[in-house]
């Protein structure tokens, strides 16, 4: 995905005749090896399996499976809460240098750092909005966009009294978090 942002935003600076160059980086997002999230699996990931497939998988690799709205079982993994970019520099000096720079993909990859800082791939899915927030607070960007398919953001939404929000103060953005109305996975990482 990073390649195809890359290429579609480099190719819009040449038709725009804009002197700027954009670098992909891959990168790690660590998260706490004791999160919570690990020993209550979520978010599913890959393939569809038959029941008998998931038992299977179940059985040979240990996995987490859930039966996934009727199209099948998939594997679930954790999705814990990320704790720091580790490539957060590399990115800060390419965007002081005048780069347009695709960071933090789908969350970034997994990581957890051990006793002595070695880090490892963990099987986990994290969220996109919550490291990008992660990322933009460490690199001090003046300026975090978090693009979504909806027009406006919505109070009850998809209920007969909801309300589309153009601008929201900080409280009444708590309030309304308190109040339940964005979806975990959906619009509560975005608000």
């Amino acid at each position: 995905l990073g390649y195809q942002l890359q290429q579609a935003l480099e190719n819009e600076f040449r038709r725009r005749r804009l002197k700027k160059s954009v670098a992909t980086v891959i990168t790690q997002t660590l998260v706490h090896r004791h999160d919570p999230a690990f020993a209550k699996p979520s978010k599913p990931i890959g393939e569809f399996y038959t029941r008998e497939q998931a038992e299977e998988r179940i059985r040979a690799e240990q996995w987490t499976m859930a039966e996934d709205a009727g199209r099948g079982w998939r594997r679930m993994v954790a999705s814990p809460r990320p704790v720091r970019i580790i490539e957060a520099e590399v990115v800060r000096h390419l965007v002081r240098d005048g780069y347009v720079v695709v960071a933090a993909g789908g969350g970034g990859i997994p990581v957890t750092a051990d006793d002595n800082g070695i880090l490892s791939g963990v099987p986990a899915v994290i969220d996109k909005d919550l490291a990008s927030a992660v990322l933009a607070h460490q690199i001090g960007a003046d300026l975090l966009v978090i693009s979504t398919a909806v027009p406006k953001v919505c109070l009850n939404f998809g209920k007969p009294d909801q309300r589309a929000l153009d601008v929201i103060t900080l409280d009444e953005a708590k309030r309304f978090i308190g109040e339940g109305h964005f979806a975990p996975g959906s619009m509560l990482p975005k608000i």
